[in-house]
């Protein structure tokens, strides 16, 4: 799916992003070019960021419990 209308950024290029390293809004939207016009796309990015940080606290947990 089109994340960012103006420059063309989809779900799967923030999801690489965060792959990559970035663990923050503002790291996804310098790597990724989101947001960096009209900025309408910022809470999507926000919340694939967030779905992102949630989903590794999951897999922490469950590898602790593993332990």
């Amino acid at each position: 799916m089109i994340v960012c209308q103006c420059r063309v950024v989809s779900d799967r290029a923030v999801d690489a992003a965060l792959a990559g390293g970035a663990r923050s809004v503002s790291a996804v939207c310098r790597t990724t070019g989101a947001a960096q016009d009209c900025g309408s796309c910022i809470f999507t990015v926000k919340a694939l960021v967030c779905q992102h940080q949630q989903h590794e606290r999951a897999l922490l947990e469950v590898d602790g419990a593993a332990s």
